[in-house]
């Protein structure tokens, strides 16, 4: 009598949790897939006309927005920009001096640099946000080739065609972030 008492109140319990889960769905799905930093995400996103639903699944791809962060390929900061590129974008976009320890360290900084340059490869892809993504982890040189010799087309539906496995894999990751961030924050 005793262990069917337990059972009916853990199937209570249980039954419970599953109604919250599937109720409270959206307070579920913001918990697992927060978004950091939404003021500088906004206010570069807005500064360089890119989508800031794009900037926070880049972060969130390549930090899960930790900051302090460095590649084994020596990538920086929240959205891992090669110091090399950083220098670049901080020349071509008439920055103030931006350090390597302020791009690492501070995520104002490292968001304002990483939006500049996803808004440059944006523009150089004719805005196609598919190609800007795989840029972003490929460098523009080798997308412009695959573009240019037929590899791939640029487009979602053919991403498996990136020769690049950690490219492919990348571009799926932050086009499901973007996806999941834009669903979930609509008014962001």
């Amino acid at each position: 009598m005793r262990v069917l008492l337990k059972k009916r109140v853990l199937l209570v319990l249980l039954l419970g949790l599953m109604t919250i889960l599937f109720l409270k769905s959206d307070w579920l799905a913001t918990w697992m897939y927060p978004v950091y930093y939404k003021a500088d995400i906004r206010a570069s996103a807005s500064n360089y006309g890119i989508e800031p639903h794009l900037v926070a699944a880049i972060i969130r791809s390549e930090t899960n927005y930790r900051t302090g962060q460095e590649s084994k390929k020596g990538a920086l900061g929240l959205m891992q920009i090669m110091p090399e590129t950083a220098a670049w974008v901080v020349q071509k976009a008439g920055f103030n001096e931006v350090t390597e320890d302020m791009l690492r360290h501070r995520a104002d900084v490292s968001i304002e640099v990483g939006s500049w340059y996803l808004n440059s490869l944006n523009q150089q892809f004719g805005h196609n946000k598919i190609a800007a993504v795989a840029a972003y982890n490929a460098g523009p040189g080798n997308v412009r080739k695959w573009l240019d010799s037929g590899v791939w087309d640029g487009k979602m539906e053919s991403v498996k065609q990136i020769p690049f496995g950690e490219t492919r894999h990348y571009v799926q990751r932050v086009i499901y972030y973007y996806n999941k961030y834009k669903d979930l924050y609509p008014g962001f």
